[in-house]
């Protein structure tokens, strides 16, 4: 089986997947978007997706994003770039220039140089904070009970409109009840996007409301360690 082959078979599969977990929890599969996480993909493997229809793309880190999509952008002018790792403020500049969406807000400093990047620019990628739901202690995210105040500023402070709310569960709890909680905090807060569920749980996202799924290692395969 060829590269383009496989992962085309495997968008098609995650694809139906999305429709039959969509249509249990009575919602439509076009209300939720795949977001095929492209860090460490060689050249090959990202042709591919992009032959099979794959538009919208995750990244962890910006030179990396800037590697595979900065030249691509003129062939697919209907990409869209999300960055869902971490951002540090010195590279907030080139995440803005670069990225559709910034998954990973989550501090009043790199809120503060998101603001002067997008004044700079006159572009306005589209935000979510994202959660740590489990309060771990190696994880980025706003903690749940800080969430409310931390959106209160983003909106009144910076003039940011929050679209959704993103989290990563802790790998050794239910990542149902993460999600279920990030859905809770997305209704009490009026933020009406979540990107939650990955490779092992995304059907179980959908069914809690997530909007957007980020895939991996299902989409495009186990990476060459």
């Amino acid at each position: 089986m060829t590269i383009r082959s496989d992962i085309a078979d495997r968008r098609a599969a995650i694809l139906a997947d999305i429709a039959a977990a969509a249509g249990t929890a009575g919602r439509e599969p076009t209300d939720i978007t795949l977001v095929a996480v492209s860090k460490r993909q060689d050249d090959a493997r990202l042709e591919a997706a992009l032959a099979a229809g794959q538009r919208v793309f995750g990244e962890n880190r910006v030179q990396e994003a800037q590697s595979h999509w900065q030249a691509r952008r003129a062939d697919w002018p209907d990409l869209e770039l999300r960055l869902i790792g971490p951002l540090q403020t010195n590279k907030a500049s080139e995440a803005v220039a670069l990225f559709d969406v910034i998954e990973t807000l989550d501090r009043d400093k790199l809120a503060r140089a998101l603001r002067k990047a997008m004044d700079d620019l006159g572009r306005t990628p589209r935000l979510f904070v994202q959660v740590n739901t489990g309060e771990e202690d190696q994880k980025a995210g706003i903690a749940p009970a800080d969430l409310r105040e931390f959106l209160g500023r983003m909106r009144e402070v910076y003039g940011f409109a929050i679209e959704g709310l993103m989290c990563i569960p802790p790998v050794q709890e239910p990542a149902g009840l993460h999600f279920a909680l990030l859905a809770r905090l997305a209704q009490d807060n009026d933020v009406p996007c979540l990107s939650m569920g990955m490779s092992a749980d995304y059907a179980t996202a959908i069914a809690l409301g997530a909007t957007s799924v980020r895939v991996g290692t299902a989409f495009f395969g186990e990476r060459d360690s």
